[in-house]
């Protein structure tokens, strides 16, 4: 008989010594630089930011509360600071495509410099054109042209009239305009008395009046052109002037942009526009700054000459001043807009109304030239977030626009700016699922993230880890402001995190619950009136997180104890056996144990899993099913028919099964039912089965042990009681105290099984038996029953297959017939 002996108290959890430490409070610590147990992580962080190749964009992965963002920011921090500044963009009118704003590059600061400069020199053209055009001089010069231009008409009005009177004929001014009239004695003729006129006289008369009337007609058609002419000429000379006056100011400017071609080119275009509508400088209502109120949008204003202005104003959609290296910008909502940037529009008399001044830039145009940062699972949620960023990447460049004119689902006017030159790093960070679902169906994922940055859940405990730990405590107390602990307090931490990890030998790195767990125990030592925070008040944290989410797990040991749910801790049964499962609720697990039973009759061979036939059981609960079907047909039916059919249940369960964890269990159950062995029930299983019967690892392992630690424990241990685990998990075990203690006073017992031979040794008191030479098994052991029992049912299921003997003459009668 193979003999398990239960595990000694010691191995059940692996306590932190305070007496290790050499510090008496965290507080004599140093602060932690680096998020630690991530060296992997933080390798491939700093190839991502240093590799300057288009497409490696960084992608962290990992459980949150990991420390991801906190690498990633901490080390982009570090290199930030020692890369240049980038350029300011601006917005500015384009006087060749005013459809089109142009997008001006200007030394990190310089674009508030060109901002302020235009907002004064505005202000300057108005007060100086008009001032210029209401000098003595400039009126003189356009009073000689308005001059000029009246003396011509008038000469030539006087030239038409003296040779009229010449021909005694008058040019008079009438109601319609002027005309002709005959004279005698230097008086206009009545018209009677000019029809008493011989006819040879009207007729010369008349002739000499269509004559003089053509004449005029031909002057008058000169007029307008006079006119313009004049206009032209009062229009040069405004130009003329308004260049004059406007150079001065204009070279100011420039002065402050020297070596910057493209801002010189458009101030000669500010100054060129600024000369061509130097009328809308004149006879202006407003003479204050040109800077917007808070109140105006930019679109419209009270003065049309100083609404008109607005097109000399500069959009800094970016500016560094104030910055110091590269920037590093965190996109907490990444929305298309918030991502590319947006055209905002006003109302105005009922319509609404844009220009370049309203163009706001995106999270990308922050980070230009640095490092963004973004969490994955949110850009992915946003309507288009996702394809704008793609777009961005591949084209190198930010093209705002919206969603509408980007699909073709708008066809109105609108902006068009130009885009800007894109150069930035891009970091996401998200779950490992996410990464691997983008990775499979976006083939564009590949080649723009090509880093992955994967976090570790957890990291190996040793005395360096566990001294780093502390001065990650120290460092967590400092950021928050809390209490520092004192070394028993560093202990239970520590102990905490290797039970998180569900592994004696390694650490929890999720440093969301370590911090919160710090926070709270600052809170209990604050009740308490401690200035440190003690090992008590971390232990008093930790009871309470797990009274606060434990309602349903009280409930369901509650359904148990009073018998509502069936679970034996005490007696035993044939074909019965306590399973033990997980759930988990949200971020708190807890296990609990559940009635697994199995029955056997004559059959073909087949394993009926009752919870997939119902479709309750998940898949790989059925592949545990197929396996112990796999070792049963195996080990007992290799020159033997399986002559039985076996159906699994997990009783009183009402919603979904699924893990192979239970299969141990299922093939014990089995085991006994065929065998007619019963099963002590002051046991609990774990572990699932290999087609060797081989028992192997399984998760929740503490929580498991602790579950029917807890009935046995609220119906009275009896010493009997315990659970039988793999051999593979004993080094995962970090139980409770109290476990830890009713196994050293011999009151609970935990047994490493590494077979089911050994299990079902242990559960039936039976000697499992081994296989001799001749291939059987010694009597009265589990495996000769098992034998028997199938060769038995073998035989029956034969004789139920044999033909009816039939009586000697009716044997007689058969044959004479077929003879």
């Amino acid at each position: 008989m193979v003999t398990v002996q239960p595990l000694d108290a010691s191995v059940l959890c692996r306590p932190c010594d305070p007496d290790r430490f050499r510090f008496n409070t965290t507080a004599d610590l140093e602060d932690l630089e680096e998020v630690i147990g991530q060296e992997r992580a933080l390798e491939a962080i700093r190839f991502g930011i240093g590799i300057q190749q288009q497409g490696y964009n960084l992608f962290a992965l990992g459980p949150n509360g990991t420390g991801k963002y906190t690498s990633v920011h901490r080390s982009l921090s570090h290199r930030a600071l020692g890369e240049s500044v980038p350029d300011d963009w601006c917005y500015v009118y384009s006087f060749d495509q005013p459809h089109s704003p142009k997008a001006l590059r200007l030394p990190a600061g310089q674009g508030a410099v060109l901002l302020q400069s235009m907002q004064q020199l505005v202000d300057e053209l108005f007060a100086v054109i008009a001032a210029a055009y209401e000098g003595e001089e400039y009126q003189s010069q356009r009073r000689a042209i308005e001059a000029e231009v009246q003396d011509r008409q008038e000469s030539a009005l006087e030239e038409i009239r003296a040779e009229s009177e010449a021909k005694e004929i008058a040019l008079i001014r009438t109601p319609s305009g002027l005309a002709f009239a005959p004279l005698r004695d230097k008086q206009v003729i009545k018209p009677d008395e000019f029809m008493n006129l011989p006819e040879e006289r009207r007729k010369e008369i008349e002739s000499q009046i269509e004559e003089l009337q053509k004449r005029l007609q031909s002057i008058i058609r000169q007029v307008p052109n006079w006119i313009r002419e004049g206009r032209k000429r009062v229009r040069e000379l405004n130009e003329e002037v308004a260049i004059f006056t406007v150079s001065p100011l204009f070279d100011e400017v420039k002065d402050n942009f020297d070596g910057l071609p493209h801002v010189l080119a458009y101030l000669e275009a500010v100054q060129a526009d600024v000369v061509k509508h130097n009328h809308m400088f004149v006879d202006s209502e407003e003479t204050g700054d040109l800077s917007p109120d808070p109140a105006d949008t930019g679109v419209a204003t009270s003065s049309p000459k100083r609404n008109f202005a607005n097109r000399y104003r500069v959009n800094v959609i970016v500016g560094h001043g104030e910055s110091e290296g590269a920037p590093i910008v965190y996109e907490q909502n990444p929305t298309y807009t918030n991502l590319i940037g947006r055209l905002e529009h006003v109302a105005h008399m009922g319509a609404l109304l844009t220009d370049f001044t309203l163009i706001k830039s995106g999270a990308l145009h922050q980070a230009n030239g640095g490092y963004l940062i973004l969490d994955a699972r949110k850009l992915i949620l946003q309507p288009f977030a996702w394809e704008g960023l793609k777009q961005a990447l591949r084209a190198e460049e930010i093209r705002i626009e919206s969603p509408g004119q980007a699909y073709g689902l708008v066809s109105t006017v609108a902006l068009e700016p130009q885009p800007v030159p894109l150069d930035v790093k891009v970091i996401l960070l998200g779950e490992r699922l996410l990464y691997y679902l983008l990775h499979q169906h976006d083939p564009d994922f590949g080649e723009l993230f090509k880093v992955a940055a994967d976090f570790e859940d957890q990291m190996n405990r040793s005395d360096d880890n566990d001294l780093a730990y502390a001065r990650l405590i120290s460092t967590l107390a400092r950021k928050e402001s809390l209490r520092h602990l004192d070394r028993p307090a560093v202990a239970k931490v520590i102990e905490r995190s290797a039970r998180l990890a569900g592994d004696s030998e390694r650490l929890s790195t999720h440093m969301q619950s370590i911090a919160d767990l710090l926070r709270e125990a600052d809170y209990w030592a604050g009740e308490d009136g401690a200035e440190i925070v003690g090992g008590t008040h971390v232990r008093q944290a930790i009871k309470a997180q797990i009274r606060r989410a434990g309602r349903v797990s009280e409930q369901m040991q509650e359904a148990i104890l009073r018998e509502t749910i069936f679970v034996d801790t005490t007696g035993e049964k044939t074909g019965q056996i306590n399973g033990l499962s997980v759930l988990m609720l949200g971020n708190y697990a807890f296990g609990r144990p559940n009635r697994i039973t199995a029955r056997v009759r004559m059959g073909k061979g087949e394993v009926i899993d009752i919870e997939r036939q119902v479709e309750l059981g998940g898949p790989l609960h059925s592949k545990g099913v197929l396996i112990l079907s796999s070792y049963l047909g195996s080990r007992y039916a290799a020159s033997r028919p399986l002559s039985l059919s076996a159906s699994l249940v997990f009783e009183q369960s009402y919603g979904g099964v699924d893990g192979d964890s239970a299969s141990s269990a299922e093939l014990y159950a089995l085991l006994s039912s065929l065998a007619e062995a019963p099963i002590k029930q002051s046991l609990a299983v774990t572990g699932s089965v290999n087609q060797h019967g081989q028992v192997q690892a399984i998760g929740g392992v503490n929580e498991k042990i602790e579950g029917f630690y807890d009935i046995c424990f609220s119906r009275e241990l009896t010493g009997d009681q315990g659970v039988l685990v793999p051999a593979a998990n004993v080094k995962h075990l970090m139980l409770r105290q109290d476990v830890v203690e009713a196994v050293a006073e011999g009151n609970f017992h935990i047994y490493p099984i590494e077979t089911i031979e050994q299990g079902i040794e242990i559960l039936t008191g039976i000697p499992a038996g081994e296989m001799d030479e001749d291939g059987s098994f010694p009597e009265g052991t589990i495996n000769r029953r098992i034998v028997d029992r199938l060769d038995s049912m073998a035989e029956t299921q034969r004789d139920f297959n044999r033909p009816p003997e039939l009586p000697a003459g009716d044997e007689q009668d058969q044959e004479e017939a077929g003879g």
